[in-house]
């Protein structure tokens, strides 16, 4: 069961407090950013992410004192020592904050419409981002292919969400190719990652719940000699099986609905 459908009426009261004041001082927090981050064009890309991705450590600080919301992460062991591309489960904003905390500098591939959101968008320009307009089908891909291979060669590692999208608790649509594409271009290993943030972090909610999210790191996927197809099926199957193993209550609606 969903961590909002259990709260009372005074915890859920106190959790839409929270969650007002959480996004008062990210704004207060953003706009100082922003205008820092123009400063560091002149600095190398690595110490330019450094400095800007202090706006997601801030940010984590704020979410585990004022939203109540903690994370467990598994599988530590699974990352390699090298450049590698992530795929992941989307559910939240919360893991977009997150990841660069946790995994080393990462480059993302995103929509390019969030470039052009005032003063947060102002930050991602100056960060070695892909962002791509989803629009263009194959030809995003290839810029997907291509700027993630030099990014990979430069040292970062590429976080991609092969579903496109956040999706709702429980929710599931195709695992686009991208990711799996670069990474078989690139001879990359694949890091898929399980995690159940929307319990916490609901997509495209405005209030916040305290609880615990869990994040799984799964063994890294080899992908020399092997096809896009191939392996994004391997990787789809590993997210897919792991959430349904370890998140059953996700799923737990739709298979009554299926057998009522």
């Amino acid at each position: 069961m969903n961590r909002q459908t259990t709260l009372c009426s005074t915890d859920a009261v106190e959790a839409m407090l929270r969650s007002a004041v959480f996004l008062l001082l990210q704004l207060l927090v953003t706009v100082p950013y922003a205008f820092l981050s123009m400063l560091t064009f002149p600095l190398p890309p690595q110490r330019r992410y450094h400095i800007i991705m202090g706006w997601c450590r801030t940010n984590v600080r704020m979410i585990r004192s004022l939203l109540g919301i903690s994370w467990k992460i598994e599988g530590w062991e699974h990352l390699p020592q090298r450049p590698s591309v992530i795929l992941a489960k989307h559910q939240s904003a919360l893991e977009t904050i997150l990841f660069p905390v946790l995994f080393p500098p990462q480059s993302f591939v995103l929509k390019r419409e969030l470039h052009w959101l005032p003063f947060f968008g102002w930050g991602l320009a100056m960060l070695p981002m892909i962002a791509i307009d989803r629009s263009r089908g194959a030809d995003a891909m290839t810029q997907v292919k291509l700027e993630g291979a030099k990014r990979l060669s430069e040292g970062w590692w590429v976080s991609v969400y092969p579903e496109g999208t956040r999706m709702p608790v429980g929710g599931k649509r195709r695992y686009k190719l991208g990711g799996a594409t670069l990474a078989t271009h690139a001879g990359a290993p694949i890091v898929p990652v399980a995690l159940n943030t929307g319990e916490v972090w609901p997509r495209r909610a405005f209030i916040k719940y305290p609880g615990e999210a869990t994040i799984i790191i799964g063994p890294a996927i080899e992908t020399a000699g092997r096809s896009p197809e191939e392996v994004n099926a391997e990787v789809e199957a590993w997210i897919e099986n792991t959430m349904h193993a370890r998140f059953p209550h996700h799923y737990l609606r739709q298979t009554q609905t299926a057998t009522a």
